[in-house]
Protein backbone atom coordinates (compact mmCIF):
# COMPACT_ATOMS: atom_id res chain seq x y z
CA UNK A 1 0.00 0.00 0.00
CA UNK A 2 1.16 3.65 -0.93
CA UNK A 3 1.97 5.46 1.98
CA UNK A 4 -0.54 8.47 3.06
CA UNK A 5 0.83 11.70 1.40
CA UNK A 6 2.49 13.73 4.73
CA UNK A 7 0.75 17.27 5.37
CA UNK A 8 3.45 20.15 4.90
CA UNK A 9 5.22 21.45 7.68
CA UNK A 10 3.56 24.77 8.95
CA UNK A 11 6.26 27.45 8.34
CA UNK A 12 5.79 30.42 11.28
CA UNK A 13 7.12 33.84 10.54
CA UNK A 14 9.88 35.06 12.86
CA UNK A 15 8.75 37.85 15.14
CA UNK A 16 8.99 41.23 14.76
CA UNK A 17 12.10 41.70 16.82
CA UNK A 18 13.54 38.45 15.52
CA UNK A 19 13.11 39.68 12.09
CA UNK A 20 15.02 43.01 13.18
CA UNK A 21 17.47 41.61 15.17
CA UNK A 22 18.02 39.35 11.64
CA UNK A 23 18.44 42.45 9.57
CA UNK A 24 21.10 43.98 12.09
CA UNK A 25 23.02 41.25 11.84
CA UNK A 26 22.61 41.80 8.02
CA UNK A 27 24.11 45.22 8.04
CA UNK A 28 26.45 44.94 10.46
CA UNK A 29 27.78 42.30 7.99
CA UNK A 30 27.62 44.52 4.54
CA UNK A 31 29.19 47.12 6.68
CA UNK A 32 32.29 45.37 8.10
CA UNK A 33 32.72 43.95 4.29
CA UNK A 34 32.23 47.27 2.84
CA UNK A 35 34.58 48.81 5.36
CA UNK A 36 36.99 45.41 4.80
CA UNK A 37 36.97 45.80 1.41
CA UNK A 38 38.01 49.82 1.38
CA UNK A 39 41.24 48.64 3.52
CA UNK A 40 42.01 45.54 1.09
CA UNK A 41 41.05 46.96 -2.05
CA UNK A 42 40.63 51.09 -2.34
CA UNK A 43 43.21 52.08 0.28
CA UNK A 44 44.04 54.97 -1.86
CA UNK A 45 40.28 56.25 -2.28
CA UNK A 46 39.66 55.99 1.50
CA UNK A 47 42.92 57.93 2.14
CA UNK A 48 41.93 60.88 0.03
CA UNK A 49 38.66 60.78 1.68
CA UNK A 50 39.86 61.02 5.27
CA UNK A 51 42.60 63.52 4.26
CA UNK A 52 40.08 65.60 2.26
CA UNK A 53 37.42 65.30 5.04
CA UNK A 54 39.55 66.15 8.32
CA UNK A 55 41.26 69.19 6.01
CA UNK A 56 37.60 70.58 5.06
CA UNK A 57 36.43 69.67 8.36
CA UNK A 58 38.92 71.73 10.11
CA UNK A 59 38.38 75.03 7.41
CA UNK A 60 35.46 75.05 8.32
CA UNK A 61 35.78 74.79 12.09
CA UNK A 62 37.90 77.58 11.72
CA UNK A 63 35.59 79.62 9.75
CA UNK A 64 32.90 79.43 11.68
CA UNK A 65 35.06 80.08 14.96
CA UNK A 66 36.23 83.55 13.47
CA UNK A 67 32.28 83.74 12.14
CA UNK A 68 30.67 82.85 15.43
CA UNK A 69 33.43 85.54 17.48
CA UNK A 70 32.89 88.33 15.39
CA UNK A 71 28.76 87.61 15.45
CA UNK A 72 28.81 86.97 19.21
CA UNK A 73 30.43 90.66 19.62
CA UNK A 74 28.28 92.41 16.95
CA UNK A 75 25.22 90.72 17.78
CA UNK A 76 24.77 87.72 19.98
CA UNK A 77 21.19 87.65 19.46
CA UNK A 78 21.71 86.32 15.46
CA UNK A 79 22.44 83.27 16.66
CA UNK A 80 19.35 81.74 17.65
CA UNK A 81 18.05 83.37 13.32
CA UNK A 82 21.31 82.21 11.83
CA UNK A 83 20.53 78.51 13.16
CA UNK A 84 16.95 78.10 12.45
CA UNK A 85 17.77 79.12 8.93
CA UNK A 86 20.37 76.36 8.46
CA UNK A 87 18.65 73.84 10.92
CA UNK A 88 14.85 74.86 8.20
CA UNK A 89 16.78 74.78 4.76
CA UNK A 90 18.26 71.55 5.79
CA UNK A 91 15.06 69.79 6.92
CA UNK A 92 13.44 70.52 3.78
CA UNK A 93 16.54 69.16 1.86
CA UNK A 94 16.29 65.70 4.16
CA UNK A 95 12.87 65.33 3.42
CA UNK A 96 13.39 65.54 -0.75
CA UNK A 97 16.94 63.22 -0.81
CA UNK A 98 15.80 60.74 1.45
CA UNK A 99 12.39 60.31 -0.33
CA UNK A 100 14.55 60.33 -3.56
CA UNK A 101 17.14 57.32 -2.11
CA UNK A 102 13.77 55.28 -0.57
CA UNK A 103 12.24 55.12 -3.86
CA UNK A 104 15.40 54.01 -5.66
CA UNK A 105 16.31 51.43 -2.71
CA UNK A 106 12.86 50.34 -2.28
CA UNK A 107 10.92 49.83 -5.51
CA UNK A 108 14.32 49.92 -8.30
CA UNK A 109 17.60 47.80 -6.37
CA UNK A 110 17.46 44.63 -7.25
CA UNK A 111 17.95 43.75 -3.30
CA UNK A 112 14.44 44.81 -3.01
CA UNK A 113 13.09 41.96 -5.13
CA UNK A 114 15.11 39.65 -3.77
CA UNK A 115 13.31 40.75 -0.32
CA UNK A 116 10.16 40.89 -1.39
CA UNK A 117 10.62 36.76 -2.44
CA UNK A 118 11.24 36.16 1.36
CA UNK A 119 8.83 35.28 4.15
CA UNK A 120 9.85 39.17 5.99
CA UNK A 121 7.42 41.75 6.59
CA UNK A 122 7.37 44.80 4.97
CA UNK A 123 7.97 46.89 7.65
CA UNK A 124 10.97 45.15 8.27
CA UNK A 125 11.86 45.66 4.61
CA UNK A 126 11.10 49.46 4.92
CA UNK A 127 13.21 49.55 8.21
CA UNK A 128 16.12 48.00 6.79
CA UNK A 129 15.89 50.58 3.36
CA UNK A 130 15.32 52.96 5.18
CA UNK A 131 18.45 53.09 7.27
CA UNK A 132 20.57 52.79 4.19
CA UNK A 133 19.10 55.95 2.81
CA UNK A 134 19.18 57.93 5.92
CA UNK A 135 22.90 57.43 6.31
CA UNK A 136 23.57 58.46 2.76
CA UNK A 137 21.64 61.33 3.02
CA UNK A 138 22.84 62.89 6.50
CA UNK A 139 26.64 62.17 6.59
CA UNK A 140 26.59 65.47 4.96
CA UNK A 141 25.04 67.28 7.83
CA UNK A 142 27.30 65.81 10.05
CA UNK A 143 30.22 66.82 8.13
CA UNK A 144 28.91 70.33 7.90
CA UNK A 145 27.21 70.72 11.15
CA UNK A 146 29.53 69.39 13.76
CA UNK A 147 32.04 71.81 13.07
CA UNK A 148 29.45 74.75 12.98
CA UNK A 149 28.00 73.43 16.18
CA UNK A 150 31.88 72.80 17.75
CA UNK A 151 32.51 75.96 17.12
CA UNK A 152 29.92 77.46 19.31
CA UNK A 153 30.12 75.79 22.01
CA UNK A 154 34.10 77.04 22.09
CA UNK A 155 32.60 80.68 21.21
CA UNK A 156 30.27 80.78 24.34
CA UNK A 157 32.27 78.16 26.29
CA UNK A 158 29.99 75.68 26.92
CA UNK A 159 30.86 72.81 29.53
CA UNK A 160 31.03 69.20 28.46
CA UNK A 161 27.50 68.53 28.66
CA UNK A 162 26.57 70.55 25.50
CA UNK A 163 29.06 68.37 23.34
CA UNK A 164 27.83 65.23 24.99
CA UNK A 165 24.20 66.26 23.65
CA UNK A 166 25.02 67.22 19.89
CA UNK A 167 25.05 63.42 18.28
CA UNK A 168 21.44 63.07 20.13
CA UNK A 169 20.15 66.07 19.23
CA UNK A 170 21.76 65.72 15.14
CA UNK A 171 20.23 61.55 15.02
CA UNK A 172 16.73 62.73 16.48
CA UNK A 173 15.98 65.62 14.08
CA UNK A 174 17.57 63.95 11.08
CA UNK A 175 14.94 60.84 12.01
CA UNK A 176 12.19 63.48 11.70
CA UNK A 177 12.18 64.95 7.93
CA UNK A 178 13.97 61.87 6.95
CA UNK A 179 11.01 59.80 7.76
CA UNK A 180 8.77 62.38 6.15
CA UNK A 181 10.36 61.95 2.87
CA UNK A 182 9.70 58.00 3.30
CA UNK A 183 6.14 58.47 3.90
CA UNK A 184 5.52 60.81 1.19
CA UNK A 185 7.68 57.92 -1.17
CA UNK A 186 5.23 55.48 -0.47
CA UNK A 187 2.10 57.45 -0.61
CA UNK A 188 3.18 58.84 -3.98
CA UNK A 189 3.95 55.27 -5.08
CA UNK A 190 0.97 53.84 -3.55
CA UNK A 191 -1.78 56.41 -4.03
CA UNK A 192 -0.67 58.30 -6.95
CA UNK A 193 -0.39 56.04 -9.99
CA UNK A 194 -2.56 57.70 -12.70
CA UNK A 195 -1.92 61.42 -10.73
CA UNK A 196 1.99 60.72 -11.21
CA UNK A 197 1.48 63.31 -14.60
CA UNK A 198 -0.52 65.82 -12.85
CA UNK A 199 1.51 65.95 -9.62
CA UNK A 200 4.97 66.36 -11.88
CA UNK A 201 3.03 69.42 -14.11
CA UNK A 202 1.46 70.83 -10.64
CA UNK A 203 5.28 70.85 -9.35
CA UNK A 204 6.82 72.45 -13.12
CA UNK A 205 4.09 74.88 -12.44
CA UNK A 206 4.92 75.75 -8.94
CA UNK A 207 8.85 75.73 -9.77
CA UNK A 208 8.33 78.28 -12.32
CA UNK A 209 5.94 80.45 -10.25
CA UNK A 210 8.94 80.52 -7.74
CA UNK A 211 11.23 81.17 -10.59
CA UNK A 212 9.36 84.29 -11.76
CA UNK A 213 8.69 85.52 -8.19
CA UNK A 214 12.98 85.23 -7.27
CA UNK A 215 13.33 87.03 -10.84
CA UNK A 216 11.20 89.87 -9.65
CA UNK A 217 12.22 90.16 -6.68
CA UNK A 218 15.56 90.48 -7.50
CA UNK A 219 15.10 93.25 -10.46
CA UNK A 220 12.88 95.01 -7.18
CA UNK A 221 15.94 94.76 -4.65
CA UNK A 222 18.72 97.59 -4.40
CA UNK A 223 21.82 96.76 -2.92
CA UNK A 224 22.88 97.44 0.19
CA UNK A 225 25.91 98.08 2.46
CA UNK A 226 27.12 94.96 3.91
CA UNK A 227 26.52 95.20 7.15
CA UNK A 228 24.84 98.38 7.95
CA UNK A 229 21.62 98.80 9.72
CA UNK A 230 19.32 98.41 7.15
CA UNK A 231 21.29 95.20 5.68
CA UNK A 232 20.65 93.94 9.22
CA UNK A 233 17.13 94.68 8.98
CA UNK A 234 16.43 92.92 5.84
CA UNK A 235 18.17 90.43 6.63
CA UNK A 236 16.61 89.62 9.68
CA UNK A 237 13.41 90.07 7.81
CA UNK A 238 13.93 87.49 5.45
CA UNK A 239 14.59 85.01 8.05
CA UNK A 240 12.21 85.47 10.55
CA UNK A 241 9.99 82.48 8.37
CA UNK A 242 12.06 80.02 9.89
CA UNK A 243 11.05 80.91 13.39
CA UNK A 244 8.23 78.84 13.50
CA UNK A 245 8.04 76.99 16.66
CA UNK A 246 6.03 74.16 15.35
CA UNK A 247 8.98 73.36 12.92
CA UNK A 248 11.53 70.68 14.19
CA UNK A 249 14.08 72.96 13.30
CA UNK A 250 13.09 75.59 16.24
CA UNK A 251 13.22 72.52 18.32
CA UNK A 252 16.41 71.91 17.60
CA UNK A 253 18.33 75.25 17.79
CA UNK A 254 16.41 76.32 20.64
CA UNK A 255 17.17 72.77 22.35
CA UNK A 256 21.68 73.21 21.28
CA UNK A 257 21.32 77.36 22.31
CA UNK A 258 19.80 76.49 25.49
CA UNK A 259 22.52 73.89 26.55
CA UNK A 260 25.56 75.94 25.56
CA UNK A 261 24.34 78.53 28.21
CA UNK A 262 26.20 78.85 31.58
CA UNK A 263 26.07 80.65 34.22
CA UNK A 264 27.70 84.26 34.66
CA UNK A 265 30.95 82.89 36.03
CA UNK A 266 31.16 80.43 33.13
CA UNK A 267 29.75 77.18 34.88
CA UNK A 268 27.10 74.78 33.94
CA UNK A 269 23.49 76.31 33.77
CA UNK A 270 21.41 73.43 35.00
CA UNK A 271 18.44 75.47 34.09
CA UNK A 272 19.71 75.39 30.69
CA UNK A 273 20.46 71.74 30.46
CA UNK A 274 16.93 70.82 31.84
CA UNK A 275 15.41 73.11 28.77
CA UNK A 276 17.97 71.17 26.50
CA UNK A 277 16.84 67.86 27.66
CA UNK A 278 13.06 68.87 27.05
CA UNK A 279 13.54 70.27 23.29
CA UNK A 280 15.44 66.63 23.04
CA UNK A 281 12.59 64.51 24.55
CA UNK A 282 10.73 66.51 22.15
CA UNK A 283 12.38 65.80 19.06
CA UNK A 284 12.80 62.13 19.78
CA UNK A 285 9.53 61.45 20.56
CA UNK A 286 8.24 62.94 17.29
CA UNK A 287 11.07 60.86 15.57
CA UNK A 288 9.66 57.61 17.32
CA UNK A 289 5.70 58.45 15.93
CA UNK A 290 6.70 59.44 12.58
CA UNK A 291 9.12 56.07 12.83
CA UNK A 292 6.20 54.34 13.83
CA UNK A 293 3.95 56.08 11.17
CA UNK A 294 6.44 54.66 8.43
CA UNK A 295 6.23 51.27 9.68
CA UNK A 296 2.69 50.90 9.53
CA UNK A 297 1.69 53.15 5.89
CA UNK A 298 4.95 50.31 4.58
CA UNK A 299 2.74 47.43 5.98
CA UNK A 300 -0.48 48.47 4.22
CA UNK A 301 1.35 50.06 1.34
CA UNK A 302 4.76 48.78 -0.07
CA UNK A 303 3.83 45.43 -1.60
CA UNK A 304 0.82 47.29 -3.34
CA UNK A 305 2.59 49.85 -4.32
CA UNK A 306 5.19 47.72 -5.46
CA UNK A 307 3.22 45.94 -7.39
CA UNK A 308 1.16 48.66 -9.15
CA UNK A 309 4.76 50.34 -10.21
CA UNK A 310 6.17 47.26 -11.78
CA UNK A 311 2.87 46.43 -13.49
CA UNK A 312 2.90 49.33 -15.25
CA UNK A 313 2.73 49.27 -19.22
CA UNK A 314 4.71 52.32 -20.63
CA UNK A 315 2.34 53.36 -23.35
CA UNK A 316 2.93 55.52 -26.14
CA UNK A 317 1.34 58.42 -24.51
CA UNK A 318 3.59 58.62 -21.73
CA UNK A 319 6.48 59.36 -23.46
CA UNK A 320 6.53 63.38 -23.36
CA UNK A 321 9.70 63.69 -25.08
CA UNK A 322 9.34 61.08 -27.32
CA UNK A 323 9.49 63.57 -30.01
CA UNK A 324 12.83 64.90 -29.09
CA UNK A 325 14.30 61.44 -29.17
CA UNK A 326 13.19 60.88 -32.87
CA UNK A 327 14.01 64.50 -33.84
CA UNK A 328 17.50 63.58 -31.96
CA UNK A 329 17.57 60.67 -33.97
CA UNK A 330 16.69 61.96 -37.45
CA UNK A 331 18.90 64.81 -37.40
CA UNK A 332 21.91 65.16 -39.54
CA UNK A 333 23.11 63.12 -41.69
CA UNK A 334 23.04 59.28 -42.00
CA UNK A 335 26.27 58.36 -41.06
CA UNK A 336 26.32 59.67 -37.65
CA UNK A 337 23.02 57.90 -37.02
CA UNK A 338 24.16 55.16 -34.58
CA UNK A 339 26.22 57.69 -32.63
CA UNK A 340 22.46 59.90 -32.24
CA UNK A 341 20.96 56.69 -31.23
CA UNK A 342 23.63 55.72 -29.11
CA UNK A 343 23.25 59.25 -27.78
CA UNK A 344 19.00 58.88 -27.78
CA UNK A 345 19.59 55.42 -25.74
CA UNK A 346 21.19 57.02 -22.73
CA UNK A 347 19.37 60.22 -22.73
CA UNK A 348 16.02 58.11 -21.74
CA UNK A 349 18.36 55.85 -18.82
CA UNK A 350 19.03 58.94 -17.52
CA UNK A 351 15.34 59.96 -17.56
CA UNK A 352 14.03 56.58 -16.28
CA UNK A 353 16.59 56.83 -13.19
CA UNK A 354 15.11 59.34 -10.48
CA UNK A 355 18.47 59.14 -8.44
CA UNK A 356 20.43 61.25 -11.44
CA UNK A 357 18.45 63.51 -12.88
CA UNK A 358 16.86 64.21 -9.37
CA UNK A 359 20.13 65.01 -7.95
CA UNK A 360 21.26 67.02 -10.68
CA UNK A 361 18.45 69.17 -10.45
CA UNK A 362 18.79 69.57 -6.92
CA UNK A 363 22.61 70.20 -6.52
CA UNK A 364 22.26 72.62 -9.32
CA UNK A 365 19.06 73.83 -8.20
CA UNK A 366 20.24 75.01 -4.81
CA UNK A 367 23.35 76.64 -6.53
CA UNK A 368 20.95 78.47 -8.80
CA UNK A 369 19.83 80.02 -5.67
CA UNK A 370 22.45 80.62 -4.23
CA UNK A 371 24.01 82.73 -6.85
CA UNK A 372 20.68 84.28 -7.98
CA UNK A 373 20.83 86.12 -3.85
CA UNK A 374 24.43 87.01 -4.62
CA UNK A 375 22.80 90.60 -5.76
CA UNK A 376 22.07 91.72 -1.88
CA UNK A 377 25.31 92.34 -1.39
CA UNK A 378 27.38 94.98 -2.54
CA UNK A 379 31.06 94.39 -3.11
CA UNK A 380 34.29 96.03 -4.35
CA UNK A 381 36.03 94.89 -7.63
CA UNK A 382 38.98 93.14 -5.96
CA UNK A 383 36.03 91.02 -3.56
CA UNK A 384 33.74 90.28 -6.74
CA UNK A 385 36.46 89.38 -8.84
CA UNK A 386 37.73 86.92 -6.25
CA UNK A 387 33.97 85.04 -5.44
CA UNK A 388 33.25 85.00 -8.95
CA UNK A 389 36.75 82.79 -9.75
CA UNK A 390 35.44 80.93 -6.56
CA UNK A 391 32.00 80.14 -7.78
CA UNK A 392 33.24 79.21 -11.21
CA UNK A 393 35.57 76.06 -8.86
CA UNK A 394 32.25 75.37 -7.07
CA UNK A 395 30.71 74.63 -10.23
CA UNK A 396 33.73 72.58 -11.84
CA UNK A 397 33.69 70.82 -8.54
CA UNK A 398 30.15 69.44 -8.31
CA UNK A 399 29.98 68.98 -11.82
CA UNK A 400 33.47 66.83 -10.90
CA UNK A 401 31.08 64.62 -8.82
CA UNK A 402 28.74 64.22 -11.27
CA UNK A 403 31.14 63.06 -13.95
CA UNK A 404 32.66 60.51 -11.79
CA UNK A 405 29.37 59.11 -10.18
CA UNK A 406 27.41 59.10 -13.20
CA UNK A 407 29.60 59.32 -16.14
CA UNK A 408 32.91 57.34 -15.54
CA UNK A 409 30.66 54.13 -14.86
CA UNK A 410 28.67 54.20 -17.91
CA UNK A 411 30.57 51.87 -20.45
CA UNK A 412 31.04 49.39 -17.29
CA UNK A 413 27.59 49.11 -16.69
CA UNK A 414 26.91 47.65 -19.95
CA UNK A 415 28.37 44.86 -18.35
CA UNK A 416 27.10 41.26 -19.19
CA UNK A 417 25.06 43.09 -22.22
CA UNK A 418 28.59 44.65 -23.67
CA UNK A 419 28.02 41.31 -26.47
CA UNK A 420 25.11 43.21 -27.78
CA UNK A 421 26.68 46.61 -28.47
CA UNK A 422 29.60 44.02 -30.52
CA UNK A 423 26.78 42.60 -32.55
CA UNK A 424 25.26 46.07 -33.57
CA UNK A 425 26.69 47.58 -36.77
CA UNK A 426 28.10 50.43 -34.79
CA UNK A 427 32.19 50.83 -34.33
CA UNK A 428 33.36 51.10 -30.35
CA UNK A 429 34.78 54.63 -31.07
CA UNK A 430 31.27 55.72 -31.35
CA UNK A 431 30.03 54.23 -28.27
CA UNK A 432 32.80 56.73 -26.44
CA UNK A 433 32.29 59.17 -27.99
CA UNK A 434 28.43 58.81 -27.61
CA UNK A 435 28.97 59.52 -24.04
CA UNK A 436 31.17 61.56 -24.16
CA UNK A 437 28.64 63.84 -25.90
CA UNK A 438 26.25 62.64 -23.53
CA UNK A 439 28.40 64.24 -21.04
CA UNK A 440 29.05 67.58 -22.77
CA UNK A 441 25.94 68.67 -24.16
CA UNK A 442 24.09 67.64 -20.52
CA UNK A 443 26.74 69.75 -18.39
CA UNK A 444 27.68 72.88 -20.67
CA UNK A 445 24.11 74.23 -20.51
CA UNK A 446 23.58 74.64 -16.67
CA UNK A 447 27.25 75.22 -15.97
CA UNK A 448 27.52 77.80 -18.45
CA UNK A 449 24.46 79.32 -17.42
CA UNK A 450 25.30 79.42 -13.73
CA UNK A 451 28.89 81.17 -14.34
CA UNK A 452 26.59 83.38 -16.39
CA UNK A 453 24.23 83.92 -13.62
CA UNK A 454 26.41 84.03 -10.59
CA UNK A 455 28.79 86.70 -13.10
CA UNK A 456 25.55 88.96 -13.60
CA UNK A 457 24.69 89.41 -9.78
CA UNK A 458 28.14 90.27 -9.00
CA UNK A 459 28.52 92.99 -11.73
CA UNK A 460 31.62 91.85 -13.23
CA UNK A 461 32.59 93.22 -16.28
CA UNK A 462 31.47 91.34 -19.56
CA UNK A 463 35.08 90.98 -20.59
CA UNK A 464 35.55 88.93 -16.97
CA UNK A 465 32.49 86.95 -17.71
CA UNK A 466 33.13 86.21 -21.22
CA UNK A 467 36.57 84.82 -19.58
CA UNK A 468 34.94 82.73 -17.13
CA UNK A 469 32.19 81.44 -19.85
CA UNK A 470 35.27 79.63 -21.78
CA UNK A 471 36.73 78.75 -18.72
CA UNK A 472 33.08 76.89 -18.00
CA UNK A 473 33.56 75.67 -21.16
CA UNK A 474 36.75 73.89 -20.77
CA UNK A 475 35.86 72.65 -17.80
CA UNK A 476 32.60 70.74 -19.15
CA UNK A 477 35.12 69.41 -21.79
CA UNK A 478 38.10 68.34 -19.89
CA UNK A 479 35.76 66.86 -17.03
CA UNK A 480 33.45 65.22 -19.30
CA UNK A 481 37.21 63.65 -21.38
CA UNK A 482 38.72 62.81 -18.14
CA UNK A 483 35.80 60.56 -16.95
CA UNK A 484 34.81 58.78 -20.27
CA UNK A 485 38.52 58.44 -21.40
CA UNK A 486 39.39 57.08 -17.89
CA UNK A 487 36.03 55.08 -17.80
CA UNK A 488 36.68 53.97 -21.33
CA UNK A 489 40.73 52.98 -19.90
CA UNK A 490 40.00 50.76 -16.68
CA UNK A 491 36.11 49.22 -17.24
CA UNK A 492 35.01 46.87 -15.10
CA UNK A 493 32.47 44.89 -17.26
CA UNK A 494 31.26 42.60 -14.15
CA UNK A 495 30.24 44.95 -11.78
CA UNK A 496 27.05 46.19 -11.80
CA UNK A 497 26.27 48.59 -9.23
CA UNK A 498 27.67 52.33 -10.03
CA UNK A 499 28.80 53.05 -6.87
CA UNK A 500 31.31 50.66 -6.32
CA UNK A 501 32.79 51.12 -9.84
CA UNK A 502 33.44 54.73 -9.46
CA UNK A 503 34.65 54.17 -6.04
CA UNK A 504 37.59 51.80 -7.51
CA UNK A 505 41.14 52.35 -8.27
CA UNK A 506 39.85 53.82 -11.41
CA UNK A 507 36.96 56.56 -9.84
CA UNK A 508 39.40 57.79 -7.51
CA UNK A 509 42.07 58.64 -10.42
CA UNK A 510 39.55 60.11 -12.11
CA UNK A 511 38.21 62.32 -9.22
CA UNK A 512 41.83 63.08 -8.89
CA UNK A 513 42.62 64.39 -11.72
CA UNK A 514 39.22 66.01 -11.91
CA UNK A 515 40.22 68.50 -9.02
CA UNK A 516 43.55 68.77 -10.18
CA UNK A 517 41.98 69.90 -13.86
CA UNK A 518 39.99 72.34 -12.10
CA UNK A 519 42.30 74.13 -9.80
CA UNK A 520 44.93 74.82 -12.67
CA UNK A 521 41.91 76.11 -14.89
CA UNK A 522 40.40 78.46 -12.22
CA UNK A 523 44.16 79.56 -11.15
CA UNK A 524 45.37 79.84 -14.66
CA UNK A 525 41.77 82.40 -15.39
CA UNK A 526 42.15 84.31 -11.98
CA UNK A 527 45.82 84.98 -11.65
CA UNK A 528 45.57 88.31 -14.54
CA UNK A 529 42.43 89.65 -13.57
CA UNK A 530 43.25 89.59 -9.84
CA UNK A 531 46.88 91.05 -10.23
CA UNK A 532 45.74 94.04 -12.23
CA UNK A 533 42.63 94.92 -9.70
CA UNK A 534 45.55 94.12 -6.55
CA UNK A 535 48.00 96.76 -8.68
CA UNK A 536 45.23 99.11 -8.89
CA UNK A 537 44.21 98.79 -4.99
CA UNK A 538 46.59 101.05 -2.64
CA UNK A 539 45.42 99.00 0.61
CA UNK A 540 46.47 95.73 -1.06
CA UNK A 541 49.45 97.11 -2.44
CA UNK A 542 50.71 97.98 1.47
CA UNK A 543 49.39 94.67 3.03
CA UNK A 544 51.81 93.13 0.54
CA UNK A 545 54.57 95.34 0.51
CA UNK A 546 54.80 96.82 -2.71
CA UNK A 547 54.89 100.32 -3.88
CA UNK A 548 52.40 102.04 -7.01
CA UNK A 549 55.83 102.67 -9.09
CA UNK A 550 56.86 99.10 -8.77
CA UNK A 551 53.69 97.16 -9.68
CA UNK A 552 52.93 99.03 -12.38
CA UNK A 553 55.12 97.35 -14.91
CA UNK A 554 53.75 93.97 -13.69
CA UNK A 555 50.23 94.81 -13.46
CA UNK A 556 50.63 96.49 -16.81
CA UNK A 557 51.44 93.04 -18.73
CA UNK A 558 50.40 90.34 -16.23
CA UNK A 559 47.14 92.22 -15.44
CA UNK A 560 46.64 93.40 -19.00
CA UNK A 561 46.00 92.62 -22.51
CA UNK A 562 49.61 90.21 -22.91
CA UNK A 563 48.85 88.36 -19.79
CA UNK A 564 44.76 87.64 -20.32
CA UNK A 565 45.98 86.69 -23.79
CA UNK A 566 48.48 84.04 -22.32
CA UNK A 567 46.25 82.79 -19.70
CA UNK A 568 43.51 82.36 -21.99
CA UNK A 569 45.62 80.14 -24.43
CA UNK A 570 47.03 78.19 -21.36
CA UNK A 571 43.22 77.63 -19.99
CA UNK A 572 42.57 76.48 -23.79
CA UNK A 573 45.11 74.13 -24.21
CA UNK A 574 44.78 73.14 -20.93
CA UNK A 575 40.81 71.71 -22.18
CA UNK A 576 42.00 70.23 -24.94
CA UNK A 577 44.87 68.36 -23.46
CA UNK A 578 42.39 67.06 -20.87
CA UNK A 579 39.31 66.36 -23.14
CA UNK A 580 41.84 64.47 -26.30
CA UNK A 581 44.46 62.64 -23.84
CA UNK A 582 41.80 60.56 -21.26
CA UNK A 583 39.94 59.52 -24.88
CA UNK A 584 42.64 59.07 -26.97
CA UNK A 585 43.65 56.53 -24.12
CA UNK A 586 40.37 54.65 -23.69
CA UNK A 587 39.64 54.55 -27.53
CA UNK A 588 43.07 52.62 -28.00
CA UNK A 589 42.30 50.28 -25.06
CA UNK A 590 38.35 50.23 -25.76
CA UNK A 591 39.35 48.90 -29.02
CA UNK A 592 41.21 45.91 -27.85
CA UNK A 593 38.71 44.96 -25.26
CA UNK A 594 37.08 41.26 -25.09
CA UNK A 595 33.61 40.86 -24.93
Amino acid sequence: MSAKPQAPAIVRLLSFEAESRLFMRLRATLAWETVRSMLTDARLRLSIVTLLSGLFWGALYGLFLEAFAFLDALHADVMSLLFNAFFSSLMVMLVFSTGILVYSGMYCSTEAKLLLTLPVRAETIFAHKFGEAIWFSSWGFVLLGSPMLAAHGMVRGSAWPYYALLLPFMVSFVLIPASLGGICCMTLVAWMPRLRLHAFSIAAALACAAALWIGWAMCRQTRIDTMSAAWFERTFARLSITEQKLFPSWWLSSGLLEAARTEADGSLSFEGLSEALKFLALLAAHALVLQSLAGWLARITYRHGYSQLAGEVPARRRRPLRWFDRMLGHAGFSAGRPLRLLLVKDLRLFRRDISQWSQFVIFFGLLGLYFANLRSFNYNNVYAAMIGHLNLAVVGLILSTFTTRFVYPMISLEGRRFWILGLLPVHRDQIVWSKFLFSFLGSVVPCCGLVLLSDSMLGLPWGLILRHELCALMLCLGLSGIAVGMGARMPDLRESSPSKISSGFGGTLSLVLSSLFIMAVVVAAALPSHVYLLASTPAALSWLGLSPGSSQAMAAWVGGHGGTIVSLGFVVLLGLAATFIPLELGLRAFRGLEA
